[in-house]
């Protein structure tokens, strides 16, 4: 942890937001950008024109949060701005001028899962959402544009739309802006080069012509035209027309020195040896019988309180935490109540409770395979990596399963359900075990042959499941030098290696968003020509031009 900055606390709720505005009418809610150009997350800097930082994007997390949970009657989340002539004008440039790196690069990722988040839940869960444009609209603003279904632009002859990172600030609007300009919008390649080279935007119906946009609308009947727009969206969503919602609840932890605990996961922090070990527990005790009783317990039904529980771990550990390079992951507890959990996910998988809560875990999952650490499961005694919880496995670099031969009630299984065949899919669309084995049917049939039995280390070491399978007598040692090689090798490397091999399968929309943070924007972010003293973001709204080394590289 750095000790010369306050943690992040990802945690909020609507009584303590600054930036963001919540109105529900019906199946419809409206979320206004309202950000108060004061209270950035960090000192240095102002939000002017809508510009965000992680403050904003930690508020707009959570009011989808609370959207898709406490108001399951809303079928369509109109994004608009409650300022004059501005929707957004994107990430704050002062903000990225005086940020580390690390925190430039942490701060594209998780403003991009939670686009990714738009778009996830208008797939899975039928919650819809449109751009309502009612101002300037640049950069990451128009990235959260884009991240909508659909996009309605003011036709007042001065609001545009632009992505202008290239002439600007010498950076790429490579985090997911350029990305869904061509493969969700699908411009033509030509207008997205003019488009993408261009300060100032195409408005009106060029950006209609130019697929930048959806639709534009005169000031007189913008209103009544996105709500036209809304609507029609709305009649697509299969959300209920009148459900009880959900309350989200503060969420309860205590952050130690070297601990983070929660009611449902732990986190042990070593500096010394920069690793932290995670420890999912299984669900105790006697859990609902049918979604009444679920939906009686609120956000302490099980599932949705140790997915919360889990989210806020890895995205504390992720920002605040940078020096701890490999995270162990374990689980505790009764396979069996696992399975049970994953049956009743099952049983009830149309409720629109059980389906908002399948796409929180599966969006926490992706957040695990998406997390620049490395990730080394351990499957001990007392373990119950089963179902759902064996995807924590499965979403690891490694895997290494202590073998007991000679004490079958002590030696830890794992188990296979219907689960782990696509239940969480990837970003790529594969299911961890599909990428395991490139989508082998010989592979995966042996595996599903065998779901539902425990099966020991020889077992899963045997199908494939587990990378090491070490007796009593090696455990301690191989473990060890694993963890000790792993943490002496260079974190830049690891970090490319491992973005490669957790993505193996086919290339989609949202995997070139990530690989490309990765790649392109950790080598433009860090050039002369970005930051240096000279570079575009350093001399940004201070009179002087950028000073660019011509060479290309």
């Amino acid at each position: 942890m750095n000790a010369s900055q306050p943690i992040v606390d990802y945690r909020t709720a609507p009584e303590h937001y600054r930036h963001v505005k919540l109105g529900f009418d019906g199946p419809v809610a409206t979320l206004k950008i309202d950000i108060d150009e004061n209270a950035g997350l960090r000192p240095g800097y102002k939000l002017k024109l809508n510009s965000y930082d992680l403050g904003v994007d930690v508020e707009l997390n959570d009011a989808v949060n609370r959207i898709r949970f406490e108001h399951p009657e809303v079928k369509t989340v109109v994004v608009t701005s409650a300022k004059d002539k501005v929707f957004c004008s994107g990430a704050n440039i002062f903000m990225l001028g005086v940020s580390s790196h690390a925190w430039k690069v942490n701060f594209c990722k998780f403003t991009n899962e939670t686009r990714n988040g738009l778009e996830d839940s208008s797939q899975h869960e039928g919650l819809k959402f449109l751009a309502a444009v009612n101002g300037a609209c640049a950069g990451g603003g128009y990235e959260l544009a884009l991240a909508c279904d659909e996009i309605v632009l003011i036709d007042d002859r001065s609001s545009a739309v632009s992505l202008p990172e290239v002439p600007l600030l010498g950076v790429l609007p490579g985090t997911g802006g350029l990305t869904r300009v061509t493969d969700k919008r699908k411009v033509r390649h030509d207008l997205a080069d003019i488009f993408c080279t261009s300060v100032e935007g195409v408005r009106g119906q060029k950006a209609v012509d130019w697929r930048l946009v959806d639709a534009v609308a005169k000031p007189a009947v913008f209103g009544e035209k996105v709500k036209e727009r809304a609507l029609a969206l709305a009649a697509k969503s299969q959300r209920p027309d009148s459900a009880q919602g959900v309350a989200l609840s503060p969420l309860a932890r205590t952050v130690e020195a070297e601990a983070i605990r929660y009611q449902h996961v732990t986190v042990e922090i070593d500096r010394a040896k920069r690793l932290a070990t995670l420890v999912v527990k299984a669900p105790t005790g006697a859990q609902p019988a049918d979604m009444a009783a679920a939906q009686a317990l609120g956000d302490q039904w099980f599932p949705l309180a140790m997915v919360r529980e889990l989210e806020d771990a890895i995205l504390h550990l992720r920002t605040n935490e940078l020096d701890i390079g490999l995270w162990l992951i374990k689980t505790s507890g009764d396979a069996k109540a696992v399975l049970a959990m994953d049956a009743f996910l099952s049983a009830h998988s149309q409720h629109w409770l059980v389906r908002q809560t399948l796409g929180y875990l599966r969006r926490t999952l992706s957040r695990l395979d998406v997390s620049s650490r490395s990730l080394f499961a351990l499957i001990e005694p007392g373990s119950c990596f089963a179902g759902t919880y064996l995807e924590l496995a499965l979403a690891c670099d490694r895997s290494y399963m202590l073998a007991l031969p000679d004490d079958e009630a002590q030696a830890p299984t794992i188990m296979v359900d219907e689960a782990n065949f696509g239940l969480y899919p990837m970003a790529t669309g594969q299911s961890r075990l599909g990428r395991r084995f490139y989508d082998e049917q010989p592979a995966l049939d042996a595996v599903r042959a065998k779901a539902g039995q425990p099966l020991d280390a020889d077992a899963a070491f045997a199908l494939g499941l587990v990378t090491a399978n070490p007796d009593d007598i090696d455990w301690a040692d191989e473990t060890r030098l694993a963890i000790e090689e792993r943490v002496s090798m260079s974190p830049d490397s690891l970090t490319g290696l491992e973005a490669n091999l957790r993505f193996n399968g086919k290339e989609n929309m949202v995997t070139r968003v990530f690989g490309r943070l990765t790649a392109w924007q950790n080598w433009i972010f860090q050039r002369p020509n970005a930051v240096g003293d000279k570079g575009a973001l350093k001399v940004y709204g201070k009179g002087d031009k950028a000073a660019f080394d011509w060479n290309r590289v």
